[in-house]
């Protein structure tokens, strides 16, 4: 029985193919977007933004930290792992919203029947 606790506790998981077609599409709609993506207290144009947020998900799946997109916009795309601050998402014609609140519609938006 500890052998097969221990066994459990080293598995790890890596993203299923379909978590990795919702992250990339996640981090595809903001950088084909004309919006502005604010870190540490600095506005970055969207390409910017998408390579930012490409190495911070490249190393989460290194250390196999993301297996979902809700895990890639909590532990990615929603604050700084530097300062703790908050990201922040300023689109055209919308309110300014934190970068959680933006990619959270986004997923929603993905996984909607049509």
């Amino acid at each position: 029985m500890i052998a097969l606790g221990a066994f459990n506790g080293s598995v790890t998981a890596a993203p299923s193919e379909a978590a990795r077609r919702e992250i990339a599409a996640l981090i595809g709609a903001l950088d084909g977007s004309s919006c502005r993506f604010q870190r540490n207290g600095s506005w970055h144009d969207a390409a910017e933004a998408r390579a930012h947020l490409q190495r911070k998900y490249d190393y989460l799946l290194k250390k196999d930290k993301v297996d979902t997109a809700e895990q890639f916009i909590e532990r990615a795309a929603s604050q700084s792992s530097m300062s703790g601050r908050p990201y922040r998402i300023a689109c055209p014609g919308q309110p300014e919203q934190t970068a959680a609140a933006w990619f959270g519609a986004r997923l929603q938006a993905l996984r909607k029947p049509r």
